[in-house]
């Protein structure tokens, strides 16, 4: 009986032994299973992110290959249409400046021949500016296409109106060239006096007469407008005469001041001067018609 006790005994513990190694086991598979699982996830959230990283970059790369081939042809245009504009002003300060010797040199001659063809005035611009640089230029058909021929003459007044036109080639990328029409204009009063305010005749004479003077002269050179100063001694003043005879005494503006040893006389006049810019020193000479001169007599000299 003691003995089926202790086989009994034995074999349950044998039972739970065999149980707890089977639990253990179980235990195992679990554990490496769950491992397993963990594995997988982390691989999958690697693929996943290694697969969107691609896709992000490219995505950024596109967009700047986009980007910079909208910005770069709009840079390139900028920077070519202010080329053009420089351009465009200095062919514009060319013309004129060949404008302004054109009509220089219709100027010098105006005296002589009042007339000018505008093949004349279109050589002296492209003579100015240079025909090379005119065929260089946006200037369309070069040298050539400056155009004069809207200018004339103003015969009454020896005026010259000078205008100027031709065409500028703007080229535009995509659209093509645009034609610019610009047109200059300047008057060029001949060299060959003025036209007188008040009308003269032929038979009328012209005379000449002064701020002050009582007398009007025929020759613009005559002695008494003609000035001649001398600087003479003070201290001989009393036994000096002018030419025509007469003593010197002080000039109302300058004479009664202090001096040194010399004063300033003319050979006509019947004043000294102690300032050589003394405004008696000086004449404002007019040229009238004789007829404008009623209560002034003769000159004694040129005047008969």
């Amino acid at each position: 009986m003691p003995f089926c006790d202790n086989s009994g005994g034995f074999n349950d513990i044998q039972t739970k032994v065999n149980e707890f190694s089977d639990q253990k086991i179980l235990y195992r598979k679990e554990t490496d299973s769950d491992s397993l699982h963990r594995q997988k996830q982390l691989s999958l959230r690697d693929k996943k992110s290694t697969l969107k990283a691609p896709v992000f970059t490219s995505f950024s790369e596109g967009s700047m290959t986009v980007e910079a081939a909208f910005v770069i042809p709009l840079f390139l245009f900028a920077v070519l249409s202010l080329f053009y504009l420089f351009e465009v002003m200095a062919v514009q300060t060319n013309i004129r400046a060949g404008m302004q010797y054109a009509g220089k040199r219709y100027a010098e001659q105006a005296y002589f021949n009042p007339f000018v063809s505008t093949e004349e005035l279109e050589q002296k611009i492209q003579e100015e500016v240079r025909a090379e640089r005119l065929d260089q230029s946006c200037v369309k058909g070069g040298a050539s296409g400056i155009d004069c021929s809207d200018s004339y003459v103003d015969l009454m007044n020896q005026i010259l109106y000078l205008n100027t036109s031709y065409t500028l080639e703007i080229p535009v990328p995509v659209f093509g060239v645009f034609d610019v029409q610009k047109e200059e204009q300047i008057r060029i009063k001949g060299w060959c006096g003025y036209e007188s305010a008040f009308p003269v005749s032929a038979e009328q004479k012209i005379v000449y007469v002064t701020e002050t003077g009582v007398v009007y002269h025929r020759d613009y050179h005559c002695p008494y407008l003609d000035l001649s100063i001398h600087m003479v001694l003070s201290s001989g003043l009393e036994d000096l005469r002018n030419e025509s005879g007469g003593k010197y005494y002080p000039c109302e503006k300058c004479g009664n001041r202090e001096t040194g040893m010399g004063v300033y006389v003319t050979d006509y006049g019947n004043r000294y001067h102690t300032s050589l810019s003394c405004s008696g020193l000086k004449r404002k000479i007019y040229a009238v018609p004789l007829s404008e001169t009623a209560g002034k007599g003769a000159c004694s000299k040129c005047g008969g």
